[in-house]
């Protein structure tokens, strides 16, 4: 599944971006896109739990 995140801008935001991911499934896989504030993800959990999580956050996200 791939997230829209306009709020990730750097480094850091992407480690913030996976943490809360890896939160949910230990073995998720995050793959970031800093220019175009995007994320492609492989995981077990469901696109609205991941949504959720990244909300928590701070990360709003959008599905594309």
């Amino acid at each position: 599944m791939q997230f829209q995140i306009d709020s990730m801008t750097c480094g850091g935001c992407v480690r913030s971006v996976t943490k809360a991911i890896q939160a949910l499934d230990a073995a998720a896989q995050v793959t970031a896109d800093i220019p175009a504030h995007t994320v492609q993800v492989q995981t077990t959990a469901t696109q609205a739990a991941v949504m959720a999580a990244l909300e928590e956050a701070g990360y709003p996200a959008k599905a594309l």
